[in-house]
């Protein structure tokens, strides 16, 4: 009996290395390696949810608006949002998009987006026009919000084109709350503008409230005026082309403070310097040119590294930082989330050297 009980404690002793083993093998592909914490590369941030097309209208030339609804009329409210906030659609390619909530906040049964075909994006648009009829079922992440409605007195609003999404909630909410507000709506043409009849319908409570301005009547925004008129200290905010962010930053009041929504990333500043980067769970080193990003280096060495946007908003190729200094230029993670990882589609080096887990 001793020798019996003897050889069951050495098999299970084993059987339990064995696992130990498997488990550190599993965890650390480069073992006996020092295993790092698990790689959060590729992993989507936030609640994941399937819903369905429940409508699509198209409210303005070039722009439809879907309305976003769970595929069981019984499953609950959706996750509340605010205004300012974004979802994530996974696209049925796989891409991943951000579009801005234009509904009703109080209305917790659907959500509201609309996007605006560009012709010569990078397909995203042409997808979500194509491909997504009613009855399309998709996966949403969200919402996020980048772009909150902070408390003021009063508010300024520049939308240009189909930057009028995120303002549209917001001028709601300024509407209820008693506040100071107006908006100067650029675009194109009046045809083109998605949302008009309602943002003309919310400045009639107060003439001048609401400046409507179509290129093809009165050409561009003149920079000079776009405050005329407006409270002083008011907090701004702004969403459109660069080119109006940037004409609306250079004329903002004194006293007053600026929230801007872009629709890509801020453009990188000049000065990038070579680096390196150790991709510490590959055991290998990867050199980053001046003119080139992290995740286009990487991807010459790891061509299936997870990456979807390439602009910095969506997160998927979101990487842990194990070494060095990160000059980060996203428009996603928090200042928590920058202590220890970085996207690497935008982001950069700080000094000579990075190390990833990866």
């Amino acid at each position: 009996m001793p020798r019996i009980r003897t050889v069951a404690a050495v098999a299970g002793a084993a059987l339990l290395v064995r696992r130990a083993v498997r488990s550190r093998m599993g965890t650390a592909p480069l073992w006996p390696m020092p295993a790092l914490q698990t790689p959060i590369s590729g992993r989507p941030r936030g609640r994941a949810q399937r819903l369905r097309v429940a409508a699509r209208t198209e409210v303005a030339d070039g722009v439809v608006r879907l309305r976003l609804a769970p595929r069981d009329s019984g499953s609950g409210p959706l996750p509340a949002w605010e205004p300012g906030a974004h979802l994530d659609l996974v696209l049925p390619s796989g891409a991943v998009r951000q579009y801005s909530l234009c509904g009703d906040p109080a209305d917790r049964t659907a959500y509201t987006v609309a996007t605006r075909l560009i012709e010569d994006g990078r397909g995203g648009s042409r997808e979500v026009h194509e491909k997504l009829a009613e009855g399309t079922e998709i996966e949403v992440r969200g919402p996020r919000n980048r772009f909150p409605l902070e408390p003021a007195h009063a508010y300024v609003f520049v939308a240009g084109g189909i930057g009028i999404t995120p303002v549209l909630p917001m001028l709601r909410a300024a509407e209820l709350s008693g506040a100071q507000w107006q908006l100067v709506y650029a675009g194109r043409s009046r045809a083109s503008m998605p949302f008009l009849d309602e943002v003309e319908r919310l400045g009639r409570s107060r003439r001048g409230r609401v400046t409507v301005i179509a290129e093809d009547e009165s050409g561009r925004p003149d920079a000079a005026a776009l405050f005329d008129g407006a409270p002083q200290a008011a907090a701004v905010y702004c969403c459109g082309p660069e080119g109006l962010m940037d004409a609306v930053a250079a004329a903002l009041p004194h006293g007053s403070t600026l929230h801007l929504e872009r629709f890509t990333p801020a453009a990188a500043t000049e000065g990038n310097t070579a680096f390196e980067v150790e991709l510490r769970r590959s055991g290998t080193t990867v050199a980053v040119p001046a003119d080139e990003t992290v995740l286009a280096a990487v991807r010459e060495q790891l061509p299936n590294v997870a990456y979807s946007c390439e602009q910095g908003f969506c997160g998927t190729c979101r990487l842990r930082v194990v070494a060095g200094e990160v000059e980060h230029r996203d428009e996603l993670l928090t200042d928590e989330e920058r202590r220890d990882s970085m996207l690497i589609c935008v982001s950069r080096a700080r000094g000579g050297r990075l190390v990833l887990d990866l």
